[in-house]
């Protein structure tokens, strides 16, 4: 059920953004965008960098855990030590090695850019490299990435970040946002940042919002969705400004921004319905990602297929291609 797709295809199910775009501004995040509800996003303030600043890994490591909601004994039959060592290492009366700072990061399934600040606190180099999806080391990505939306063809797919900023897209996705301008044009409007950002083409109202006849439900999914991303990587601040940012555009309910949609499941499929006039166009999504990155780029892509929900839709599309 993901969001996203390259301006229009992202806005039809979820909009997101493709793989070309980078962080959004680093801008500071005010107390009265963010209400923290919950134990995860408090932890989030707190863990990996604070101005710049990494902090000890025994503190790195007890945020997370309490993050996971993991107990220490538990964290600790996992990771194959005994629980008395992992208090040490949490008290910073002990020092890791490098592979128990690996292993415990696998067992808290720490994102990879984080797992580098881990290395980095406990003294060692970082291991996760961050490579330009254009570095010549990721050809066989870039090649996997474009074979895998080329043949989603008639339908729209697209690559987004982290922080759901378009980087790639098939032509379907391109024809599908030029339905509500000319495509520069409508991605200058709703994001200036030139991130291309799918989650703001959905939720500005000059992008998708006002073309879609459920958005209370889409908005709201959507928020949820994105909460859940926020409490799986909370330091990834792009990310948290996101969330702050989409929640305040006109349109979006004060009760859709609570975090007790973290406790909610979303559906197994998630439809948009786009206002054609006459018509509605149904499309659901699906996303995926590497499943062996090694990268902290790689790690963090995701390839958003949008697929037609009825007859018409699907017509639609063909010929929207032909």
């Amino acid at each position: 059920m993901a969001l996203g797709s390259v301006l229009g295809i992202q806005h039809l199910p979820m909009i997101r953004p493709a793989m070309r775009a980078r962080q959004l501004p680093g801008r500071s995040l005010k107390r009265a965008h963010v209400r923290r509800d919950t134990a995860a996003m408090t932890c989030a303030e707190n863990t990996s960098i604070r101005h710049g600043e990494t902090l000890p890994f025994g503190q790195l490591l007890r945020q997370w855990r309490s993050l996971r909601k993991r107990a220490q004994l538990d964290v600790a039959l996992e990771a194959g030590v005994s629980q008395r060592h992992l208090s040490f290492l949490e008290s910073s009366r002990a020092q890791p090695s490098r592979d128990m700072v690996l292993q415990l990061a696998e067992v808290l399934d720490v994102p990879l850019r984080e797992r580098n600040l881990w290395l980095h606190a406990a003294g060692f180099a970082p291991m996760f490299q961050q490579r330009a999806l254009q570095d010549d080391d990721m050809v066989a990505v870039r090649e996997a990435l474009t074979l895998t939306i080329k043949h989603h063809e008639p339908y729209p797919a697209m690559v987004v970040n982290r922080q759901w900023d378009m980087l790639m897209s098939n032509a379907p996705a391109e024809r599908f946002v030029a339905l509500l301008g000319q495509p520069d044009e409508v991605w200058q409007r709703v994001d200036e940042s030139g991130g291309r950002n799918v989650m703001r083409m959905t939720f500005h109202p000059q992008g998708m919002q006002p073309r879609l006849k459920n958005w209370p439900q889409v908005a709201a999914l959507l928020l949820n969705r994105l909460h859940r991303e926020l409490a799986a990587d909370p330091t990834h601040q792009a990310l948290r400004q996101l969330l702050a940012d989409v929640s305040h555009f006109p349109g979006v309910s004060a009760p859709w921004r609570s975090q007790h949609w973290l406790s909610s499941s979303p559906p197994p499929i998630f439809p948009m319905e786009y206002d054609l006039g006459e018509h509605t166009l149904k499309v659901f999504s699906m996303v995926s990602s590497f499943g062996t990155a090694l990268d902290v780029t790689a790690d963090e892509l995701r390839v958003e297929t949008f697929f037609p929900a009825d007859e018409f839709s699907r017509n639609f599309f063909h010929m929207l291609s032909a």
